[in-house]
């Protein structure tokens, strides 16, 4: 059975350190906001583009990161990699 730890947390009384919390707790939660709104705006792109050309949904979210990782020839060996072994193990 696993034992959970209790920690001790300071009180921050200090008003400086607390504004310096709050400064951070507002930057990252804005930050967070930013990556959602970027993440919907990549899941719509992708919808209509998928829809337009009538492209599987999966081809065009591995062509996406591919091209952003600019990782081709990495892409191209392991799918070799992939094939090769799957026919040996399975034919």
């Amino acid at each position: 059975m696993a034992v959970t730890q209790q920690m001790s947390i300071n009180q921050i009384t200090n008003p400086a350190d607390k504004e310096k919390l709050m400064r951070v707790l507002r930057t990252c939660s804005d930050s967070l906001t930013r990556i959602s709104a970027e993440r919907d705006l990549i899941r719509d792109e992708m919808k209509v583009i998928c829809d337009e050309l009538e492209l599987p949904k999966r081809i065009v979210n591995r062509l996406v990161k591919t091209y952003h990782k600019q990782n081709f020839a990495e892409e191209v060996t392991v799918n070799e990699q992939f094939q090769t072994l799957y026919e040996t193990v399975v034919n």
